[in-house]
Parts: structure tokens; C-alpha cells; sequence
């Protein structure tokens, strides 16, 4: 039988073969890793033009409809988890190609979030760096306990953050376009309005799916609604806010500071503007990065491509 030609993309890491053992799977596959993002669909259709298999990692690179047009041998796309917004399933169905997701673990995005709360609150991110600089104190720290969390998104993730927040002290209050107030009271989280979401929260943390209502969402007229001292944090998608909104209010000091992990361009280029915002902490989009989270993926791409050559696919999407 001839072996499948198989890319696995966007191995920043370059972990794939540590996560997994590939070797099992030698007499059936050519593997090909990918460390480096590729860019865009001319380069793409050029570097995966020969593979059977694509093994993706949700929100690095994106497979659109342009792109899978362009791939004549391609069989079977992988993506981490069992869902991927920017995988266009609607060309793989037409064309046949099987679409599959792997096992996941959710904890470490929360985790993450959480982490970013309380740097920006306290004002850490100036502390570290004076230490380095051989600086000593030039702020003073606030508090979580007693203040408002606002949660855009009361799902999985929010629910974590929620419960991370209430053994803090804090008061939860929570909307989003699907969220019912007994949803709410189910959870012991005070359901609010969308504007006084933004009104209310010291610290505002985004988990909210990114969809035609939830693009662009957060913009100028909402972050004028928050608190001068408040903070906004974003684990979730970067288009949810208006990334040229979110400059100028910082640089004007709208709002106290903000926490990225997500952004409108992944990776995000070396001379973006956000890289000199001011009041702003930037990781880079390593909410699902985790040993637990890549020991599932990646053995998830190995399983799957398995079942796939046994005729048996597993974890199918479409």
C-alpha cells in the first residue's frame, strides 16, 4: 500500500514527536512537521499541494474553501479538539474528505485567564520588570476581594473563571446574547444587562465564542462604559474587540490595562502596534498550551490517522 503523506502544521514547539510516537504508525506514513507558520494561501497550496493528511491546530492556520480547492490528494483533515472555526467543513463535506477532531483538555485556557486577571489588577507586569532593571517599588497593588468580575460568557471556561473568582472574594455578574438569567442562578452568578456588564465590572474577562454578533462586538461605545480603573481581559478570540478601540483607549486611559492572548493576526507580526501599547500585557495565544492539552492532541492526530487507515474513521465532525 502506498504511504499517506501526512503534515502536521504549526508545531511552534517543535513537540510533535514528543507528544506522540510517530514510529508506530512508519510503514504507513511519510510524516512531514511544520514549525514555522506558513503564511498564506499561495504558500500554503505550494508546501501541501502532495499530502493525503493535514493534522491542524485549532486557530493557527486556517483551511478555507480556496485552499482545500487546491489540494488534490488530500483525504483526511485532523483538527485539535472537536471544533475549529476556521476549517471550512462545508468544501471538505462537498469533496468528501473526512473531517476529525481530537480529545481535549479545557482547564489550562481558565487557568491562563485567570493568571492574566490578576497580573493586570495588581499591576505585577511593572513590579517584575523594575526587579529586572534593579528598580524597586513604583506602584501600589489593588485587591481582588470585594470587586466586580464581569464574565462575557458563562460556558465552560467562564464557569471556571467564576468559580476561580468567588474563592477570591469577588462578585460575579455575567451576559452574553444566549445567557438566561436562571442560567445564571443555577451558578450562583448575577445575571446582568450587556451594558451593565461594562458599566459594572472592575475586571472584565472574555469567553464568549467569536460569531457574526459577538465580531467586533466591543468596541469604542462599550469600552467608554467602563470604569477608568478597570481592566479587560481576552483568552477567547482577538476580532471579538475592535483592536484599534482597544489602542486608543488604552493609550488614553480609558481603561486602566488590558490582557491579550488572542489577536486579529496570528502570529502576530513582530512590529504590530499592540506590541507598544501602553497599559497592555501580551502572551502569545498559549490558552490551550499545555502538556495535559498537547498529550491529547497530538496523540489524537496518531489515533486518528489509525483509524483512518483501518477504514474505521473516529471522532468524525462532519
Amino acid at each position: 500500500m502506498k504511504k499517506l503523506k501526512v503534515a502536521v502544521l504549526d508545531d511552534y514547539q517543535n513537540v510533535a514527536h514528543h507528544f506522540a510516537n510517530w514510529e508506530t504508525l512508519s510503514e504507513n506514513i511519510e510524516l512531514k512537521v511544520f514549525n514555522e507558520y506558513i503564511g498564506d494561501n499561495t504558500n500554503l497550496s505550494e508546501n501541501l499541494f502532495d499530502f493525503d493528511v493535514l493534522c491542524l491546530m485549532r486557530e493557527r492556520t486556517p483551511l478555507s474553501g480556496t485552499l482545500i480547492n487546491k489540494l488534490p490528494n488530500l483525504k483526511l483533515v485532523v483538527t485539535s479538539g472537536m471544533w475549529n472555526a476556521s476549517i471550512d467543513s462545508d468544501t471538505l463535506k462537498k469533496k468528501n474528505i473526512i473531517y476529525c477532531g481530537t480529545e481535549t483538555k479545557i482547564h489550562s485556557t481558565a487557568e491562563l485567564a485567570w493568571a492574566l486577571i490578576m497580573i493586570g489588577w495588581r499591576g505585577l507586569q511593572v513590579e517584575i520588570q523594575n526587579m529586572k532593571e534593579g528598580n524597586w517599588q513604583t506602584t501600589i497593588g489593588r485587591g481582588l476581594k470585594g470587586n466586580t468580575l464581569g464574565i462575557f460568557g458563562l460556558g465552560k471556561q467562564g464557569l471556571q473563571v467564576a468559580s476561580y473568582a468567588k474563592a477570591f472574594g469577588m462578585k460575579v455578574i455575567a451576559w452574553s446574547h444566549n445567557l438566561k438569567q436562571e442560567d445564571c442562578e443555577k451558578v450562583g452568578v448575577e445575571y446582568v444587562t450587556s451594558s451593565d456588564l461594562f458599566q459594572i465590572s472592575d475586571i472584565l474577562t472574555i469567553h464568549t465564542r467569536l460569531s457574526d454578533r459577538t465580531l467586533g462586538y466591543i468596541d469604542k461605545n462599550k469600552l467608554n462604559l467602563m470604569k477608568k480603573g478597570s481592566v479587560i481581559v481576552n483568552t477567547s478570540r482577538g476580532p471579538i474587540i475592535k483592536e484599534l478601540d482597544l489602542i486608543k483607549a488604552l493609550n488614553n486611559n480609558v481603561i486602566s490595562c488590558a490582557a491579550l492572548d488572542v489577536y486579529d493576526n496570528e502570529p502576530l507580526p513582530r512590529d504590530h502596534i499592540l506590541r507598544k501599547t501602553k497599559n497592555l500585557i501580551l502572551t502569545p495565544h498559549i490558552g490551550y498550551v499545555s502538556k495535559e492539552a498537547y498529550e491529547k492532541f497530538f496523540n489524537g492526530y496518531l489515533k486518528t490517522i489509525e483509524a483512518f487507515i483501518n477504514k474505521n474513521p473516529i471522532n468524525q465532525i462532519l
